[in-house]
């Protein structure tokens, strides 16, 4: 008897002292290097907006956050790679506004970040800029519309791939403004502009940073932005949702998540570490020149911005008959 209760207390010992060393490594962390997987090719904007914040991160945490570039598949490739590690905290996702749209768009192959990654906080977006080229000879959306009414599918609108944001955000405004639009999808936004510039292609969806030189240089029209507040870049320039279609938004979003069952401490941890970063002048500035809008969400945020997008988006894809290629 004596034996077993010696077990016992041996055994109650041992899960009492269990929750004070798991936070003793929760506290510690991180205590070797994190890697932050983004699924597009180096130098998008959502590469550099991970860049400047994994620096901050780790002057912030006092361990280097390494970005891993694994793009492909709309960034499905990266998303499986890292909802299949482990959770600690030492192997992240950027999660993006194509992660939403995948969810219906290749839903029997796509990772739902929604149900298959925790929510750990918003770095920033890129809104996208409507142009068009002068020769469709309109000055503003309301024009735009009018003509696009005048002649149902002859108005051509670029993207850079099918199920991308700038082609949804193309359907989005044909489905609230009860137009036709024809769609051209491009492999990338590079081709898709030297057309638009060419005149072969008449008005197109395109991230700020990628759009701005032409209409400075008045090669492009610009004829609005596309969140529900103006662009610091473009500050001049009104929203379609100002310009008469209310709740008008799409943006190239991104934020951080992490492998379900990592634990709540850690995530809070890195969630802080993310807005404290957002704060810094110059992480802002650095944003700035990027075209990039600093976004503030935490995880419950974030994860309500998740399901509010992939509803949408589903929507969309549905009223507009947008196939997977």
């Amino acid at each position: 008897m004596r034996g077993a209760r010696r077990s016992v207390c041996v055994i109650a010992a041992a899960a009492l002292a269990l929750p004070g060393a798991v936070f003793a490594q929760q506290d510690a962390y991180p205590s070797k290097p994190v890697r932050i997987v983004v699924g597009f090719p180096a130098g998008s904007s959502t590469d550099v907006a991970t860049r400047v914040i994994a620096q901050r991160l780790g002057q912030a945490l006092g361990q280097q956050f390494v970005v891993e570039n694994r793009a492909g598949a709309s960034s499905n490739i990266a998303a499986r790679a890292v909802a299949g590690a482990q959770a600690d905290g030492y192997t992240l996702f950027v999660g993006t506004i194509a992660n939403t749209i995948n969810a219906t768009l290749q839903a029997n192959t796509s990772v739902d970040i929604s149900k298959e990654l925790l929510p750990v906080a918003m770095m920033g977006s890129v809104p996208n800029i409507l142009v068009a080229h002068p020769s469709l000879g309109v000055d503003n959306l309301g024009q735009l519309i009018a003509k696009a009414k005048a002649e149902p599918g002859k108005i051509t609108f670029a993207s850079s791939g099918n199920g991308t944001s700038p082609h949804l955000s193309g359907e989005l405004l044909a489905y609230m403004a009860g137009v036709r639009m024809l769609h051209v999808p491009y492999k990338g936004s590079s081709p898709a502009v030297v057309d638009l510039l060419a005149g072969q292609v008449l008005t197109m969806f395109g991230p700020a940073s990628t759009v701005l030189p032409h209409i400075r240089e008045g090669k492009l029209k610009a004829l609005a932005s596309t969140g529900l507040t103006r662009a610091s870049s473009v500050p001049d320039l009104p929203t379609v949702d100002e310009l008469g279609l209310k709740g008008f938004e799409t943006s190239v979003w991104f934020g951080i998540n992490a492998p379900l069952n990592t634990p709540a401490p850690v995530i809070e941890k890195l969630a802080a570490a993310v807005n404290a970063a957002q704060d810094s002048a110059e992480l802002q500035a650095q944003f700035k020149t990027q075209g990039i809008e600093v976004v503030r969400a935490g995880p419950s945020n974030y994860a309500a911005l998740i399901r509010s997008e992939t509803d949408k988006w589903a929507r969309v894809i549905k009223a507009a008959g947008v196939q997977s290629q």
